[in-house]
Formats: C-alpha cells, structure tokens, sequence
C-alpha cells in the first residue's frame, strides 16, 4: 500500500491549453498500468483512470507506450496526423514538453504514440541507458502533475521495462479466468526482478478485476483465488463487462467523459476514490 502524503491545496487554475485543474503541491506517482496479455482492459483503464483522477482536482499525464496507440485514439488524437510521439521522446530526439497534447474530453495531457514506436525497441537496443530513457524524459516535468499513468503494450518488452524502471508502482488490470492467472505469475516475477536491479521503489498498487460477469462460475473461482493469494493488493472494485466501456473509444473519449452514469464509468470513479484513499490523498473537486 502507497505511503500516504501531504497535500497542499492552492487554488483552481486553467492551464494554456484550457484544461482545469486544481493546483496542488504534491509527490508525483507514477503508475504502469500493465499486463503481457492483451485485450483485458490496460488502455480503457488509462484514459478512464486518467480521466476520473482529474475529476478529482488531480493533474494527470497520459503516456501512451503502446504502438497500436490505443490510447491516443482513445482520447481523441488522431494517430495518423501526428509529426511527434513518444517514439521521438524515446530516442531523446524530442522533449515531453514539445510532444504531449492536451486530451480535452479528459481533461488530461497525453503523451501519444503511433506505429512508429514499434521501431523504437529496436533502435533502444543499441542506445546507452535503454532501460532508463522513459525515466530520465520524464524527469524535467514531474513537478507539473499529481499523477502520470503509463499505458505499457500486451508484452514484457524494451517499452514496457521502460514502464516499470520509471514507475512507482504497478497497476494490474486482469479477466477472471484461467490463463490470466498462468500470465500473472511472469509478470510478477518480471516486477521482482525490475525491483531488484532496476528500480527498487517499484510495487504492485493493485490487481484490478475488469470485464466481470458475476454470472460467469470460474470468473468468480478465480476472483476468490486472486483475492485468496493477493489480499488487500487486489482492488475492491470490480470493473463489469459493459457496452459504454467499449463504445466510448470509438467517439475519441474516456467512458467517464462521455457517459459518467453508466455501469462501468461508475466503477472506474469508485477505483478512482479507491487509489486516491490508498494514497492518502482526498479529492479536490475542480469547482465549474
């Protein structure tokens, strides 16, 4: 569970970009939000997260690290008219200041990414420092957010190693069903491993249950088990199989933007509440 911190409140600011926020004097967490397996809700979990933080009154920076650039479609930018992602931010050939957009449906900044960072691995390979690039590009501007949500890809690769050598903590969004639990098991080992050579401030903030039918017997048997072997690491909310969840990228927007009372914005607001509790931190509503 995070070390919980002290907030100082000043006052509610509009940035130049026109997003709102409620200026705090804070630490900043970093959390990748991480699984090798695809499809299981990391990138949904992103923006919504992101989106339901500054609701809250939280600055919030997206990093999109996944080159199929989920999330920065998600949030409502255009992948195929960009000139400069995270790919040149990676190679040190561009600053997080001149790259990040603001995601105005979330009210969030959102370092985005396209097709190009697929080639980004390879060229790290050879780059001093690989494992360590994300961190130091982040370094100049983490004063300026409460919170940066790392969006990793569906592998254990240079990108995500990237992710988890920068990050605070780890965020585990998983199905209850049978092969999510063999793949937990490397990507525990994996955050260990980071721990011990490269980052060793590095947790696991939570795993959180996405994509839940409660009428679904083995979702529930593995529900139990996670809950059985992870304790309070596993989140108490519950993300449920919802249609607004999965229609909201399609409109450029986070589920909690475009429809806050659906089942599933519900639940990202109420995980919200839940890291922000964790945390120690009381939300700080931006007044209209």
């Amino acid at each position: 569970m995070a070390t919980p911190r002290s907030w100082v409140t000043r006052v509610t600011t509009v940035t130049s970009d026109g997003l709102r926020w409620q200026g705090e004097d804070s630490l900043t967490r970093i959390i990748a939000i991480t699984n090798q397996k695809g499809g299981v809700g990391k990138t949904t979990t992103a923006i919504n997260l992101a989106a339901g933080l500054s609701d809250a009154g939280k600055r919030v920076l997206v990093v999109d690290l996944d080159p199929q650039a989920n999330a920065t479609m998600g949030s409502g930018i255009n992948k195929r008219s960009l000139t400069q992602t995270v790919y040149h931010v990676l190679l040190g050939l561009a600053t997080v200041e001149s790259v990040r957009l603001s995601a105005k449906s979330g009210n969030y900044h959102l370092l985005p990414a396209n097709r190009d960072l697929a080639g980004a691995e390879v060229e790290m390979v050879e780059l001093e420092h690989r494992e360590t690039r994300l961190k130091s590009a982040l370094a100049p501007i983490l004063q300026e957010y409460d919170f940066i949500l790392l969006d990793c890809p569906p592998a254990l690769n240079l990108l995500t190693l990237n992710g988890l050598v920068a990050a605070d903590a780890v965020v585990i969004p998983m199905q209850c069903e049978y092969y999510a639990l063999e793949g937990l098991s490397d990507l525990v080992a994996t955050i260990k491993k980071v721990r011990t050579s490269l980052n060793p401030r590095l947790e696991i903030e939570g795993l959180l249950r996405t994509m839940f039918d409660p009428r679904n017997v083995l979702a529930q048997q593995v529900s139990d088990q996670l809950q059985q072997h992870f304790g309070d690491k596993v989140y108490n909310t519950i993300i449920p199989r919802n249609v607004r969840l999965a229609e909201a990228p399609s409109f450029g927007a986070p589920a909690v933007a475009l429809d806050r009372e659906c089942k599933g914005s519900q639940a990202y607001l109420a995980l919200t509440s839940e890291i922000l509790a964790r945390a120690g931190v009381e939300p700080a509503p931006v007044a209209a």
